[in-house]
């Protein structure tokens, strides 16, 4: 059995989707501050990482055989403004899971990071050699999980593989799972609230980039292609322990998600023009070679007008 920690969130809930359609069990761990019930696809346990009681009960109660660890806060601009509620979550949540899995004996584990963990690129496409200097508390606490996995491979033997996300988009193709974070702070989702008529404006931050069209460039992966490749992880743990990029090698800007967006719905929102956000770089892409060489992954879900279909198909016909 795979224990699923935040496995009622996004990205966790599309890849419970997958492993349960290609023959696994899973037991989702989840304390639904941002997840969603309607989202938890199996068997859940309501429970929180730093409930140690609770959690060390799930491995006493069922046989968990590894590991795949979502459950963190991710939204950069709180863990400026409150720092103590991520180091608390992500950070000592996942000190103390680590710790229960080693009591335990279960050594197998797939972590959801992020590539904010590398700060700004100092060259691109951005690869796993990349300097680590995170320049927010979010990206901060996911780096020292990753140092914290490090050492417990040597130690303990925990066998690990840390997955660095770049842009996570798109939904299920069938439309029974998708995006829905309160807030919403993503650019897709903004771009489609927009159309649909949820949200009055779309904002662009910035149009005098170094880039073709002047706005950022980031790169987009489908949450379908993110749950692939944990499945993948999870079969080449006994061959591999360390960090691996997820992404297309590929950017698109905001411009070209917004004219994605029109052709696909066949309406154009207002777009506000904006000033440039601080700390916003102009291009983040992944180099996914490691990916592709270690895991064996394929990415078949990218093309921006499919995350595009696939994202408005759910926000139009959302269930929660």
């Amino acid at each position: 059995m795979i224990l699923i920690t935040g496995g009622a969130g996004y990205i966790g809930s599309h890849t419970v989707k997958y492993l349960l359609n290609n023959g696994h069990e899973c037991l989702i761990f989840d304390n639904f501050v941002y997840g969603h019930k309607e989202a938890a696809l199996t068997k859940f346990i309501q429970g929180d990482l730093n409930d140690k009681e609770s959690l060390e009960k799930v491995f006493k109660e069922y046989k968990i055989d590894a590991v795949v660890h979502f459950a963190a806060y991710a939204y950069v601009g709180e863990s400026v403004e409150n720092p103590q509620k991520y180091y608390e979550n992500n950070l000592v949540g996942t000190f103390n899971l680590l710790n229960i899995m080693i009591a335990n004996n279960v050594k197998k584990i797939v972590f959801s990071s992020t590539c904010a963990s590398y700060g700004n690129a100092e060259y691109l496409p951005i690869d796993e050699k990349h300097p680590l200097n995170p320049i927010n508390p979010y990206g901060k606490t996911k780096l020292m999980v990753e140092k914290i996995m490090e050492d417990y491979h040597t130690a303990y033997g925990l066998k690990y593989i840390a997955l660095k996300y770049f842009n996570a988009s798109g939904a299920s193709k069938d439309g029974s799972i998708g995006e829905s974070h309160n807030p919403e702070t993503h650019l897709i989702p903004l771009v489609l609230k927009a159309i649909k008529g949820d949200i009055e404006s779309i904002t662009v931050f910035g149009t005098d980039y170094d880039t073709p069209d002047g706005t950022c460039i980031r790169d987009y992966i489908h949450v379908d292609d993110l749950a692939t490749a944990h499945k993948l992880a999870l079969e080449k743990l006994d061959d591999f322990n360390g960090v691996i990029n997820l992404g297309t090698g590929t950017g698109v800007s905001v411009k070209e998600i917004i004219d994605s967006a029109i052709k696909v719905t066949g309406v154009e929102p207002k777009i506000i023009y904006g000033q440039k956000r601080k700390g916003d770089p102009a291009i983040l892409v992944a180099n996914n070679s490691l990916a592709k060489e270690v895991l064996g992954w394929n990415i078949n879900n990218s093309d921006i007008d499919n995350i595009i279909e696939t994202a408005w198909n759910w926000e139009s016909n959302k269930l929660f």
